[in-house]
């Protein structure tokens, strides 16, 4: 946290200290309000290729990275240049999101959150399709909350449920119709975005190979 590439930022509205969850997490140290901007994610910014190259990690002992991507030519690496938003962990049931607004990444209340409450969010790291059937258990989730799906990676696309037919009252067959399900991020449920965020941007997604995980903004 005090490495030369450390930029803190003044007056934040939460500490650093030991998580339960994983490592060093955030902490509010007073009432946040819901829609509030809380920081923002800042990092190196690089080419997805020299990304690709700086983690070039086949052998997945380096999976876990501080890549969020900004754009499909543009990724922040906190690995290397970052401040205290580096710090804050990922949960499956987060009370933050991360949102683009004009080439940058700032992190948002999803909720009203109390003095003490860890700040989090969800990671949805990325899938590729070169990762391994088991790659699930390379971004293991220990957040611990009741809907945790076990990892940090972006929940699979699944097809829309389909509504059960009703009988027709007459000789033309009905169409059947397809229900609609609104997403806010590809790893979250849908929740209401802070008032904030009208004119954000959804972080664009890209395909990876395995072991170079990129976090992706809503």
């Amino acid at each position: 946290m005090t490495s030369p590439s450390f930029q803190p930022t003044p007056s934040i509205p939460f500490e650093l200290r030991q998580s339960p969850i994983q490592g060093t997490g955030a902490f509010a140290t007073r009432r946040i309000r819901k829609g509030a901007r809380i920081i923002e994610y800042i990092g190196e910014r690089i080419t997805q290729a020299e990304a690709d190259a700086r983690y070039d990690d086949e052998s997945m002992e380096r999976h876990h990275t501080f890549l969020f991507n900004l754009d499909d030519d543009t990724v922040l690496d906190a690995g290397t240049l970052h401040n205290e938003s580096r710090y804050i962990n990922h949960s499956c049931e987060p009370n933050c999101q991360s949102l683009i607004d004009k080439g940058r990444i700032h992190i948002y209340a999803l909720r009203a959150i109390e003095p003490g409450e860890e700040l989090s969010y969800d990671y949805a790291y990325e899938r590729s399709p070169e990762m391994e059937a088991d790659a699930e258990s390379l971004y293991v989730c220990r957040c611990g909350t009741p809907s945790c799906r076990g990892t940090i990676l972006a929940p699979e696309k699944k097809a829309p449920a389909r509504r059960k037919k009703a009988a027709p009252k007459s000789k033309s067959t009905s169409k059947t119709q397809v229900a609609s399900k609104s997403k806010s991020k590809a790893a979250k449920k849908s929740k209401a975005a802070p008032p904030a965020a009208a004119k954000k941007k959804r972080g664009t997604q890209r395909a990876k190979s395995p072991g170079r995980g990129r976090r992706a903004a809503s």
